[in-house]
């Protein structure tokens, strides 16, 4: 029942930060260097942003959904241990 909290490396920080923000700077400038009418560009930056949005949000949700998933498994372990230790004496 020792876990260690895993933490990750300041270089892999570093890779996802970057990658993220050389994936937004490309998308955005892809639309602002379009040859398209301003309208067109504006739906486009408002989907994009959208996009970013609702990717962040699935994310958060399913690393609350996997943690709450590891208290719960926590938790039982914990019960069954001291079921254990009460009728196994």
């Amino acid at each position: 029942m020792n876990e260690q909290a895993q933490s990750n490396s300041s270089s892999w920080l570093f890779f996802v930060k970057a990658s993220f923000a050389i994936a937004i700077s490309a998308m955005l400038g892809g639309i602002i260097f379009s040859p398209i009418d301003f309208i067109v560009k504006a739906y486009f930056a408002l989907c994009a942003l959208f996009l970013v949005s609702s990717t962040i949000t699935l994310s958060k949700t399913m690393r609350d959904q996997h943690e709450s998933t590891r208290i719960m498994n926590k938790i039982s372990e914990a019960k069954t241990q001291q079921l254990i230790k009460e009728y196994g004496e």
